[in-house]
Parts: C-alpha cells; structure tokens; sequence
C-alpha cells in the first residue's frame, strides 16, 4: 500500500488530471501548436508528476508522437506494472510466465475470430458507407444455427457447420439490403444515414426476437466442442508444445477465424469480384463509369459482411457460451471497437485490432485478482485500451487521416 501512495503522491491520475488540464492553456498562451499538449501532458504527468509538468509548462517544446507520447506512455506501462507486481505479489501473472503466455495465445485465438466479424462489418461500411447495426444479430445467428444443427441434426464436427452458416448470413443478408436498404442507394430517401440506422437497427431486434421465439426461454446455448467430435485425430483437450499448453479447441477456433480473413483478402485482392467491391468502396461514381453495376455490388457486400458475422458465430459456439440474446449486443460492441480501433475500412486493421483486443480481454480477466469479477470486466478493459489507443492514433492501427 505504501507504493501505491507513494506513486499516486509522486506521479499518478491526479497530475495526469493537471498536465491535460494546464499544459494546453500553456501551449495556447505562447502561441504553439495546443493538439498533442494535452496528451502529452496527462501522459507525462501519470509517468513523471510534476517534475515533467514543470518543464512542459516553462519550456513548451514542440511536441511529437514518437519523441514524447510514444516514451512517456512506455513509461507509464512499466510503471503500472511494476505497481502491480507490488501490490499483488502471489498474482499468476506475477510468479507465473507461463500462465501470462497461456492468457496471450487464448487470446490470439480468440482474437482471430472476433477478427473475421469485424472484418465483416468493416467491409459493409466501406462500400455500402453505413455501419450496420444488426451485425451482433448475425454472429447470434451463426451461433444458434451452429448449435441447432451440431444438437439436431448433424452428429459431425462443427468445423462443417461453419459454411453453413455463412451461406444463410449472407443469403438472409442479401435479401435485408435489397429489400430494405435499396432504396436508400436509388435516391428515395432523404437522409440516408438515420434510414440505415433505424432500419438495420430494427431489423435486428426483429431476428433478436425471432431466434428468441425458435429457442424458447434459454440462458445460453453451447454447442459440442471440436474435440468432442474429433476430426484429423484431435480429441485431446490440452497438449503441450514447449512452453505452451494450447488449448485445441480454442486453436482450431482461431484457425477457422484466421483461415476466412485470410481468404477474404485473397478475394478482395485477386477475383474481379473482390476488386469490384474495392472499386466502388474507393469511388461508386467512378466504378459505375468503369461498368460496375453498384446496385448488385452493395448487395453482395452486404451478404459477405453478414456471412462473416454468421461463420464467427458458429465458429465461437463451440468454444464460448453464448448468452441469449446478451450475445448480440456483445458482438456488436467488440466489432465497432475492433473497425475503429484498426481503421475504418481497413481489413488488415480489423484483423490487427481484433487479436489486440482477445489479448487484452485474456490477460485482463485472467491477470485481475478475483477471476470471477475479472470475467465480467472483461468488456471494461478492451475499452480502456480502446480509448488509450485512439489518444495515441485516433485513425486507428492502419487508418488513415481523411
């Protein structure tokens, strides 16, 4: 406890509160350039307290990503963990290496997946130019199907699902942007941004509801897991490669995640599809003079997307239960964070942001004292990096400044 007060009298939160608040007055006051100041100082101050705040203050040098902020928050990281070795010695993340590897690549594996559905929804904004606010619907989609068909009807390993699912996501998605989007794209409506919003938000609570009714009254859903029905010979649970202890059914997950961002760029890249919809996603105008039919291209986007959504669903439900219909808007929030974090329309940046934050929610929950409560902050910390980061890069991992 004496290291913490010793650290919240010497640097800390309050003198992070004083640098953001005082050192872009300062910058203002001499006529420099204020953007960076107040990150700057709140960074500085968290690291350094007031020793730092009085040099920023009474020398107000210019200011830069890589010289100031990119040390400072270094420091600062260290420092916080060193307070927490500190503070909470017998913590596994403390005595255990090999525990602090087990949480990184669960969350890698995780991340994968919650990759290929903010990859999903990235795509829908970049050519269609909305964000779709039923795509958390879509990934419960996927995940009841998987469930109902791997329960009911198919004693086979849910790796064969997946394509399954993906086909009704984008079948079903397919038909949502020609029916009701369409006419947004044809210049029937007036202010387009508030239709799509009320329209893919309404729609989803509909199929919200509509799984709700299928399913009956339900905490959750779990589908068999992949070891359970082996495929290639992998039914062990566990195995040991070196310092790691791979968790197989999380790996086969993440590899299945993996696996479809990595097609997906392959098809984006190297089909005259893909490039279509890359075209109309840079220029519709243009793309129209070139022979694109974008009527037919924003459609199929949108059914990528949801499908997408629809294979990460079924390809978690193995390995996480899925809380109905909690899910949805889970998925919904890790997929806004994950495109913003990576940059708005970048699909390498969704599949970036989206392993950085399975390795902040892993090591999070599994780092925090009480496991139990750290499960359910699990949201909390991928949102504090989340914020931290866009301080740092506000376009994101890969974006780029419009």
């Amino acid at each position: 406890m004496a290291a913490l007060i010793a650290w919240l009298l010497l640097a800390g939160p309050v003198w992070a509160a004083v640098g953001a608040w005082v050192v872009p007055g300062r910058y203002r006051h001499r006529g420099r350039d204020p953007r960076l100041a107040g990150l700057v100082g709140g960074l500085a101050g968290a690291a350094l307290g007031p020793l730092a705040l009085a040099y920023l203050v009474t020398r107000t040098p210019v200011v830069r990503r890589g010289v100031h902020v990119v040390p400072a928050g270094v420091l600062l990281t260290l420092e916080l963990g060193l307070l927490f070795r500190v503070l909470a010695p017998a913590d596994p993340c403390v005595t255990s290496a090999g525990y602090v590897i087990d949480q990184v690549q669960n969350g890698l594996t995780v991340g994968a997946v919650y990759a290929t559905m903010a990859v999903g929804l990235t795509l829908i904004f970049s050519v269609l130019g909305v964000v779709s606010f039923t795509h958390g619907q879509f990934v419960m989609l996927g995940g009841v199907m998987s469930y109902l068909l791997l329960t009911q009807v198919l004693p086979v390993n849910p790796l064969f699902v997946i394509p399954l699912a993906g086909a009704a996501g984008f079948l079903l998605g397919a038909v949502v942007e020609a029916g009701l989007l369409s006419p947004m794209h044809r210049g029937q409506v007036e202010r387009k941004d508030e239709y799509a919003i009320l329209i893919t938000f309404g729609f989803g609570v509909f199929l919200q509801y509509t799984l709700l009714g299928v399913l009956g009254p339900t905490a959750g859903v779990m589908a068999p897991r992949y070891t359970a029905r082996p495929l290639f010979g992998l039914d062990t649970a566990l195995f040991t490669l070196g310092p790691l202890h791979l968790r197989t059914d999380f790996l086969i997950a993440g590899c299945a995640g993996a696996l479809l961002v990595a097609l997906l760029s392959w098809f984006l890249r190297r089909t005259w599809t893909g490039r279509s919809l890359r075209a109309v996603s840079m220029d519709n105008e243009a793309a129209a003079v070139a022979g694109i039919d974008s009527a037919r291209t924003f459609t199929f986007a949108f059914g990528l997307g949801s499908a997408l959504a629809s294979m990460a669903g079924a390809a978690l439900v193995p390995v996480l239960a899925f809380s109905i219909p909690d899910i949805a808007s889970q998925a919904a929030v890790t997929s806004y964070v994950i495109i913003v974090l990576g940059g708005l329309g970048s699909v390498p940046g969704a599949f970036l942001g989206g392993l950085s934050i399975g390795v902040v929610e892993a090591l999070g929950a599994g780092c925090y004292p009480d496991p139990s409560k750290g499960a359910v902050y699990q949201t909390a910390f991928a949102l504090v990096i989340f914020a931290i980061a866009l301080l740092v890069r506000p376009q994101g991992f890969l974006g780029r400044r419009q």
